[in-house]
């Protein structure tokens, strides 16, 4: 185990009828005036936002709306915002929705406080040295961001896609009411549990060693998110099965699954070029392709893919075949997703002619011009990049 730093600040607010706290959280924050940010019309048809700012309301806090957010959250939105928290003289920052709302807040709250453009911190060009306080009110178990340190935004001029991670960003508090994922479709509940699974698993491929209560919390993660997710399929509204797979969402970005290890995260951003690209949605594109990565990197260490076989899969181990057993385990998790209808190679999500010229695209956008290697658990150049890219197809 190596050494670590772990730092999750967010007082969440779990249960029914949660939404209505808002104003009073922020008041005891001591803010006065909110940028209400939120995606599109189901927030205001279902009624949350009218709950919503009647909290606020009754806190005597002001506010301010900025709808809009779309899956894979684009700068243009967020330099908009800026522009308007500013003039209103924002101090706190409310996003109601997934995780794409809560990555634009982020970046708008990143916006108002530091100078310059705010892309420069996604290009990795600076620091941030503040960030103004965020809330949230969940919406879409899936990106984690409620509770972690990341946002992700695209600038679709140019149609790049990049990640900017500090602490400083972590939500003052998250709201997590399961009721209020009753109505997703069910493709965007699907695209949620993979993303869930898939941020613990980027963590639990890792090349460090003495790692075994992390691994046991991540694995027991995983089970509960396998064993509920197909009760949704039956019953969207299951109350129970929805608390599970929330409340997993979070512990597994919250970066306690990373800790005394170092993560891999290559199959995130090999997504974040398809998404970036197609606008697909980002678990799908996940589903899409893990596997290929999974298959293209399992020699590397047979012994950690038999395990996570083994303890998350049920495959039977076999001693004398142990690659036998570790290949299976890929198998079953992508039975799983083919049973959760989750595409799992990019013609399945539904692009169906992807060319050389879009795949040689993806890979100098992955690489940022073939100046970076991507993965921790098996660190992957640009030819690395296309080989997993066109097994995946």
């Amino acid at each position: 185990m190596i050494n670590f730093v772990y730092y999750s600040p967010t007082k969440v607010i779990f249960g029914r009828d949660t939404e209505s706290q808002a104003g009073n959280e922020i008041k005891v924050l001591g803010h006065k005036k909110v940028l209400l940010h939120y995606g599109g019309g189901s927030a205001k048809q279902s009624g949350l936002l009218d709950r919503v700012i009647a909290s606020l309301n009754s806190a005597g806090i002001a506010h301010v709306a900025l709808g809009g957010v779309k899956p894979n959250p684009r700068l243009s939105l967020v330099r908009e915002g800026i522009a308007l928290a500013k003039k209103e003289k924002i101090d706190f920052l409310l996003a109601v929705g997934g995780g794409s709302v809560i990555d634009s807040a982020k970046a708008i709250a990143y916006g108002i406080t530091n100078e310059g453009d705010v892309w420069d911190l996604y290009l990795a060009k600076k620091k941030a040295v503040a960030c103004a306080p965020v809330g949230c009110i969940l919406t879409i178990a899936a990106a984690g961001s409620e509770t972690s340190y990341s946002s992700v935004i695209t600038d679709e001029n140019g149609n790049h896609k990049r990640s900017y991670n500090d602490d400083i960003s972590r939500p003052k508090f998250a709201i997590m009411n399961p009721e209020l994922t009753y109505t997703l479709p069910e493709y965007q509940t699907m695209s949620g549990v993979v993303d869930i699974l898939m941020h613990t698993l980027e963590r639990y491929f890792t090349n460090d060693r003495q790692v075994e209560l992390i691994d046991r919390m991540a694995e027991g993660l995983m089970l509960s998110v396998i064993e509920n997710a197909p009760k949704l399929l039956k019953n969207p509204r299951d109350y129970d099965a929805r608390a599970e797979i929330m409340w997993a969402g979070s512990l597994s970005h919250n970066g306690l699954t990373g800790t005394g290890r170092t993560g891999d995260f290559a199959s995130h951003q090999l997504e974040h070029e398809l998404s970036a690209m197609f606008d697909v949605a980002h678990g799908a594109g996940l589903s899409a392709v893990w596997p290929s990565w999974a298959r293209y990197v399992l020699k590397h260490d047979i012994a950690r893919f038999a395990q996570f076989a083994v303890r998350v899969m049920g495959v039977e181990m076999n001693y004398f075949q142990p690659e036998e057993t570790a290949s299976r385990g890929i198998d079953k998790l992508e039975d799983f997703f083919r049973s959760l209808r989750m595409p799992v190679t990019i013609t399945e999500l539904g692009i169906k002619d992807l060319t050389e010229k879009q795949l040689d695209e993806m890979v100098e956008k992955c690489s940022w011009g073939g100046k970076r290697v991507i993965g921790q658990f098996v660190k992957l150049d640009p030819l690395d990049m296309k080989k997993i890219y066109q097994m995946a197809r």
